[in-house]
């Protein structure tokens, strides 16, 4: 790599957090290298960018990716968003989940190898805990309860193998509940904002799952992206962290600021009541600390809600016929 050169490679750059992880760079001065497949992310997602000319798309599917791959050269840091998400659609196909998230990753990690990254970055998922106590430490007991769960884990577990085996520097980020602009519209059933805001622009009743009284820990997507930015430039590797807000809201409270009247729905199995990071070990490390507070990030989010308009309306009906799987054979 050429001294001093800042270029980057952002798998899934297409996406929800990878887009805004691309903002960060060319902000901070990187030539970024998006790959995408664009089967979850949106050429819309980074169309402000259209004139950045430091800014490269290629449209590649991660499980294709050969070790070659001249994207790859000259790369400092490699973030590896890339990957299919999701519960149901995980246990309805999980081969699928399983060829992307994990094969796919290899092939990031030999991609990477092959052309001496100097970092790469996993964004795991805090699903990896299942139903956890909390808050909930990186060495809490690992207990997946979907295949998006383990496929997520084992993506994680092959790049804290190629760390082991082959001396790549890497690490992994187990994400809580991220949200913010651009996060899913469309697809399967599951992404609370993108189910709410369309509903209240629908001026339809909010579809609550069990009393609302369950916590998330919401962490806004511009912190999760300035998270991995942080984890990149430290000296340590072979590290997982966890990236939340470390406060945990309850689905009443995010209801009561969208606002509009509710509609509950059966607890699901599977679900974790609250979902809370430990985030010390990451604030310890790094000088990375949450910044956007969960009602500022909720209005700004309210104030761009025609960006819903096109998004998928979930009711009662077709949300039951969407989740038959999970209640069929999670328990």
């Amino acid at each position: 790599m050429k001294k001093n050169k800042l270029v980057a490679v952002v798998t899934g750059g297409a996406g929800f957090i990878g887009s805004h992880m691309v903002d960060l760079l060319i902000k901070k001065g990187f030539e970024v290298r998006i790959i995408d497949n664009l089967s979850g992310g949106h050429e819309k997602n980074i169309s402000h960018l259209k004139n950045e000319k430091k800014l490269k798309f290629e449209k590649m599917d991660i499980c294709n990716i050969k070790n070659n791959n001249k994207t790859f050269k000259d790369v400092k840091y490699v973030f590896h968003f890339a990957g299919i998400g999701d519960i149901v659609p995980s246990i309805e196909r999980p081969s699928k989940y399983l060829l992307t998230n994990v094969q796919g990753t290899v092939n990031v990690l030999e991609a990477s190898r092959y052309q001496n990254v100097k970092k790469l970055v996993y964004a795991a998922s805090s699903s990896c805990y299942g139903l956890a106590t909390t808050p909930t430490r990186e060495t809490h007991p690992i207990s997946p309860q979907y295949p998006y769960a383990l496929s997520k884990y084992m993506g994680e577990q092959a790049v804290l193998h190629w760390h082991k085996v082959y001396k790549l520097s890497a690490d992994s980020i187990r994400i809580f509940n991220a949200y913010g602009p651009r996060v899913r519209t469309t697809g399967a059933y599951g992404a609370v904002f993108g189910v709410f805001l369309k509903q209240r622009l629908e001026k339809k009743a909010l579809t609550v799952v069990g009393n609302g009284r369950q916590k998330r820990d919401f962490i806004y997507v511009t912190d999760v992206a300035e998270s991995f930015f942080h984890v990149a430039k430290t000296n340590t590797s072979g590290q997982i962290y966890n990236v939340g807000a470390g406060n945990p809201q309850s689905i009443n409270k995010l209801v009561k600021i969208i606002g509009g009247e509710v509609l509950h729905l059966p607890k699901r199995p599977g679900e974790p009541d609250c979902t809370w990071a430990d985030i010390s070990k990451i604030k310890r490390l790094t000088s990375w600390r949450p910044k956007i507070k969960f009602e500022d990030g909720v209005a700004n989010m309210i104030a761009e809600i025609e960006n819903w308009k096109d998004a998928p309306l979930w009711n009662k009906k077709n949300i039951r016929e969407a989740t038959k799987t999970w209640f069929k054979y999670i328990s």
